[in-house]
């Protein structure tokens, strides 16, 4: 059984999906990024990076433990471990991990910079002109991604063509849409590939792997703003 070591984010929910999609057996081990728990050592020695998702497969390819960290790579190593939604040649892999890569490279941090400016920085800057310039950069650059992502889906179902981890990994950052400033009725094909695979029962019961873990983070309270500044403060000395 895969040991996934996980909190309910974007890049958690692309790991919750591929496991549900691919019918892995899985167990969750909370992380608690709200309260320091990525710092544990015994956490550092599967994810050196201190980020999560993570996981330990008890059956890795020698026949022995392996820890894999990044999601990207941890969906690739899913792919090739069961064969499924890496594509089928060397071709289909090639686009599905162009795509993959789309998403690690440039969704994933740009979005995760819009959702900062928008949302967390204003709550401890008030001056509405000093956040400006962040706020308008990562916004239009998400504009500009899904700009991208519409057309790629304009005579497609999904991302690579079949279904992939590709799609696993953009969608929970796409589903955002709104929180990163982007009108969906602007990406019709974007919005109902979004609804196309929302619809399917393994992004639906991977999205809500430990949905209530949030809501301490994302509570106005002392908590939740001590959370977020634990979060959004790290150096390398935490």
């Amino acid at each position: 059984m895969i040991e996934l070591h996980y909190w309910p984010t974007p890049n958690g929910h692309k790991i919750t999906i591929a496991l549900e999609e691919m019918g892995l057996p899985y167990a969750v081990h909370p992380v608690n990024i709200g309260t320091g728990e990525q710092f544990a050592p015994e956490f550092l020695k599967i994810s050196p990076n201190n980020r999560m998702p993570a996981i330990v497969d008890p059956d890795g390819p020698d026949g022995k433990p392996i820890s894999i960290f990044e999601s990207g790579a941890i969906l690739l190593y899913l792919a090739r471990k069961t064969g499924l939604f890496g594509g089928a040649n060397m071709r289909e892999r090639a686009e599905v991990e162009s795509w993959l890569m789309w998403q690690m490279g440039g969704v994933g941090p740009m979005a995760g910079q819009a959702n900062h400016f928008r949302h967390y920085a204003p709550t401890i800057e008030p001056d509405p002109e000093k956040l400006r310039y962040g706020q308008d950069r990562y916004t239009n650059e998400m504009n500009r991604l899904f700009g991208v992502l519409d057309t790629r889906l304009a005579d497609r179902d999904f991302v690579a063509g079949p279904l992939s981890i590709a799609d696993f990994a953009i969608w929970p950052w796409a589903v955002l849409a709104d929180r990163v400033g982007q009108d969906l009725n602007d990406f019709p094909n974007a919005r109902a590939w979004i609804e196309r695979c929302g619809a399917r029962e393994g992004f639906a019961r991977g999205r809500a792997v430990g949905a209530e873990l949030r809501k301490p983070l994302e509570a106005d309270t002392e908590e939740g703003r001590k959370a977020r500044a634990l979060l959004f403060g790290q150096t390398a000395r935490r």
